[in-house]
């Protein structure tokens, strides 16, 4: 059975993109980074995506990033509460590149053919990171950065959410059978979703045009 290592944040987008790695007839191992982020709510949420998802293994990684200067590390720096212009507070510097770079060694040291990421370049907060050109140059990166590659297999970076929009990508969970119940958008932790922050706004957004009531409302 083919494998893949799934990035799982906790909410909607890694959520979809590892069920989709599952339809696909991989065999998942879900990776989850702790960077030491304020919210802590989004890794109890990704431990039961993994256990929703039956994972082979969930591996839960300790990376201290708290020291990064983002609204979403850094406890000086407020969570905005619109849509901002530009690259946004809540920007981690390099998070993805760190992120997908140890999804690259769990994938060569289990010998996994495909990380599956759902880094979106529609419906998101602007960052670098999620553009079409960094999937491009980071495929480009591994082709030629592990034993595995350099000996002529591949590790493909599969990003099967980057040009959906919110709302298409909640369809597609529905019409896996997902249950967005145990998601988290939410920067904040808390009972409820605070409504108000970018991320939340997204998934209001994306429900909303879906036709499709958010469980968490």
């Amino acid at each position: 059975m083919k494998k893949a290592v799934c990035l799982i944040s906790g909410g909607i987008d890694s959520f979809v993109s590892a069920a989709i790695a599952k339809e696909k007839g991989y065999d998942i191992y879900c990776l989850t980074i702790d960077y030491s982020q304020k919210n802590r709510k989004e890794i109890i949420c990704a431990k039961k995506i993994a256990k929703f998802l039956k994972s082979k293994k969930h591996l839960i990684l300790k990376i201290d990033l708290s020291w990064t200067k983002s609204a979403l590390t850094d406890k000086r720096i407020k969570i905005p509460q619109s849509i901002h212009h530009g690259i946004p507070p809540t920007y981690v510097p390099a998070r993805n590149t760190i992120f997908i770079s140890v999804a690259l060694s769990y994938a060569e040291s289990i010998d996994a053919e495909s990380i599956f990421t759902g880094i979106n370049s529609v419906d998101f907060s602007g960052y670098p990171d999620c553009r079409p050109e960094y999937i491009k140059r980071f495929q480009k990166l591994i082709d030629i950065a592990t034993k595995k590659t350099i000996e002529g297999k591949k590790i493909k970076l599969e990003t099967p959410l980057l040009y959906l929009s919110k709302s298409q990508i909640i369809k597609k969970g529905i019409e896996l059978g997902l249950d967005f119940s145990i998601t988290w958008s939410c920067y904040k932790s808390g009972e409820k979703p605070c409504g108000k922050c970018p991320s939340c706004r997204l998934r209001e957004k994306g429900f909303k045009e879906a036709g499709i009531p958010d469980p968490l409302q």
